[in-house]
């Protein structure tokens, strides 16, 4: 890539913080055509400008596996990171169908359009407004309890002391994961820990900091979300891990 990137992302306030994890804004996309994805664990609305000049919307459902970067028509784009939670609440449709996969919806969806991609802030400002205003009903606290302590604990704590933490039975857990998301909450919470991993390996530091049952074990798991070893990821021969570039330490 002859030119990096340009990203900027801006946190939510508090009152929708339980489904939106960050607005995101990405330009210089010219050049990303060879990069590659990784999960994330996070649903992405995108609400992109073409290099033709059009507006288009985009629902991305979870990754679970790396994958190249397909053939980008798109010059640059606002997008809007939700938790799990916000499927059920704010998008009102399971994405399960849409696993390491998208769809184009319709241009006028939430009464957005190409000009609102002109300020950032503004887009923010719209979007949080449109947010609050489809939460339509009282959210269940088991769900909500379960995805705060799945996010404080990058994934680590087990299924077996969630469903006890959150009087929520495990086999009902899977079936809403596995309805909503597609996939089960193991595998969820095995992408928050890659994710969470993904500081510690930028810093050079290439055996397990979470955990993973021993060095063996962790290589197997960041290669298998990433397509690559720690020492390779660290490296990012080329920049093509696009989310690695961009990911904030906290």
């Amino acid at each position: 890539m002859n030119d990096n990137p340009s990203y900027e992302y801006i946190k939510p306030e508090c009152s929708i913080a339980d489904f939106v994890d960050r607005f995101s804004s990405l330009e210089n996309l010219s050049d990303a055509n060879n990069g590659i994805i990784i999960p994330n664990g996070r649903i992405d609305l995108l609400f992109s400008k073409t290099v033709d000049n059009h507006f288009q919307i985009t629902l991305m459902g979870l990754e679970t596996k790396p994958k190249l970067i397909p053939k980008l028509n798109v010059s640059s784009f606002f997008s809007i990171s939700f938790t799990p939670l916000a499927i059920e609440y704010i998008l009102h449709q399971p994405i399960a169908d849409i696993l390491n996969s998208g769809k184009i919806l319709e241009s006028n969806f939430w009464d957005f359009g190409l000009d609102d991609l002109n300020n950032f802030g503004k887009f923010c400002e719209k979007a949080s407004r449109k947010i609050k205003s489809l939460i339509s009903k009282e959210v269940d606290e088991r769900k909500r309890k379960l995805f705060h302590l799945i996010f404080a604990n990058n994934g680590e704590m087990s299924i077996k002391e969630l469903s006890e933490k959150v009087a929520w039975s495990e086999r009902q857990i899977n079936r809403y994961f596995n309805q909503q998301l597609g996939i089960s909450l193991k595998a969820y919470c095995n992408i928050l820990r890659f994710q969470a991993s993904l500081p510690h390996i930028k810093d050079g530091q290439l055996s397990p900091q979470l955990n993973f049952t021993d060095q063996s074990h962790f290589i197997k798991e960041i290669k298998k979300l990433s397509g690559v070893s720690p020492k390779e990821l660290f490296k990012n021969e080329n920049d093509r891990f696009l989310q690695f570039l961009v990911y904030d330490k906290k």
